[in-house]
């Protein structure tokens, strides 16, 4: 498990136009000072690693925004937020967990050098690291078409464009895309890269 902190970006849109795009307080500061400028305007913010629009709590004076937002902006990785805090070195980032094993893993892990926690350790390590490439691209496919389902979904070639990006298929993903509004088409090319 990563105790890894990230800084937390995102993009917002007034209607089909990018508004703002960086660290969650930035962009929360334009989306208010938007709002106060166009009350009827069409606000939305997107979290640039997940692709979920988000919503901000813009109440108040912009020290209270800033304070609300600031644990917001850098924050751990999501597998890190899922982790209870219970037994264990909480002040290593080691958390306690029940895992059911058969007495024969028992036994190998009762084998190995360092025990059966350092030894699990290394094997979750490994496959994380084997695999690191895969789950990229399957967050970012994931992402962007979160993103393009939410903003782009009336467009020509959106189903389309959706499968594309599934199969791996980027000529054809940028192809479809084109016709987009410009600044909808480019924030969801640039979620989707990692996963091509």
């Amino acid at each position: 498990m990563s105790n890894t902190v990230t800084p937390c970006t995102v993009t917002a849109f007034a209607g089909q136009r990018l508004l703002a795009a960086g660290p969650v307080i930035e962009v929360a500061l334009a989306v208010r000072a938007a709002a106060a400028m166009n009350g009827d305007a069409a606000l939305l913010v997107f979290d640039d690693r997940t692709g979920r629009q988000v919503d901000f709590d813009l109440s108040g004076s912009e020290a209270d925004i800033r304070g609300r937002l600031t644990s917001i902006d850098e924050k751990p990785e999501p597998e890190t937020l899922s982790a209870r805090r219970s037994p264990g070195r909480p002040k290593l980032g080691v958390v306690a967990r029940e895992i059911t094993l058969l007495p024969r893993h028992w036994e190998w892990l009762g084998e190995q050098p360092g025990g059966a926690s350092v030894t699990l350790r290394r094997l979750v390590d490994a496959a994380r690291g084997a695999g690191d490439g895969a789950a990229t691209a399957r967050k970012a496919r994931e992402a962007a078409d979160r993103f393009m389902g939410a903003m782009l979904g009336n467009q020509p070639g959106y189903e389309e464009a959706s499968r594309a990006l599934y199969a791996g298929d980027r000529n054809r993903f940028l192809e479809l895309s084109e016709a987009w509004p410009a600044d909808l088409r480019d924030h969801a090319r640039r979620l989707a890269k990692p996963g091509f």
